[in-house]
């Protein structure tokens, strides 16, 4: 019997390449993340298997877990919402959080890399839907955000992450990838010293073909590639 997770694989690379045509971008330019939370070890080991070598986690006990069971040569990205008190844990398991959205948490995760001799890259969470049921910095007050973090020596600001709002339409979405990518626009044209903005982690499974015609680096997809999670 055919993998199923290959195979899912499979067709979303191949939606990725059509995505970039599409968007005149190059296929290479877009980097696909496996979000495996609630997905166990061994079919995380299929999707390593199929090629995956991104993976992102949003549960810290979980990847407390998972993470050593899988073993070397996985980039692990968190990109759930992180609690302060949590950081001590998720520092040494994790080359990238996608989801610092406030000054008091880049300080503690620069104080625990800098204890581990490590420097992590980030992104700046950013809620473009201005809704109270997510995280995520507001729009307004990310270049404040970024200027204060990038003081910082043992993070290196890397770009931004968004969730829009849910819509079974992915159309509904384009907007605010659209203001993800001016925001990051404007970031770069301050020139921040120790601040690249050279990655847009946006779209999920239901568009992440409108967020490439944005301008996404990286896309964050889990159902279409391991199935339905089950209810938490």
């Amino acid at each position: 019997m055919a993998d199923p997770i290959a195979a899912n694989i499979d067709h979303i690379r191949e939606r990725i390449a059509r995505a970039a045509r599409r968007a005149g971008r190059k296929e290479e330019s877009i980097r696909l993340m496996a979000v495996s939370k609630t997905v166990e070890p061994a079919r995380v080991r299929q999707a390593v298997e199929a090629g995956i070598r991104i993976f992102g986690e949003n549960y810290v006990q979980e990847a407390r877990e998972k993470i050593p069971a899988l073993g070397p040569g996985i980039e692990w990205h968190m990109i759930g919402h992180l609690q302060t008190n949590k950081v001590k844990y998720v520092v040494p398991l994790f080359d990238w959080i996608h989801s610092v959205d406030r000054i008091e948490l880049a300080g503690e995760l620069d104080r625990r890399a800098g204890k581990l001799g490590r420097t992590l890259n980030i992104l700046i969470e950013v809620n473009v839907g201005g809704e109270a049921s997510k995280s995520g910095a507001p729009p307004q007050d990310v270049p404040a955000l970024i200027r204060d973090a990038a003081l910082l020596p043992h993070l290196r600001i890397r770009g931004l992450m968004t969730m829009p709002p849910y819509s079974e339409n992915p159309e509904d979405a384009r907007p605010y990838f659209v203001s993800l990518v001016k925001l990051r626009d404007a970031i770069r044209a301050l020139a921040i010293d120790n601040v690249s903005m050279d990655e847009l982690s946006m779209g999920m499974t239901d568009d992440f073909e409108v967020a490439i015609e944005e301008g996404a680096t990286i896309i964050r997809v889990g159902r279409a590639i391991f199935g339905q999670r089950p209810a938490r």
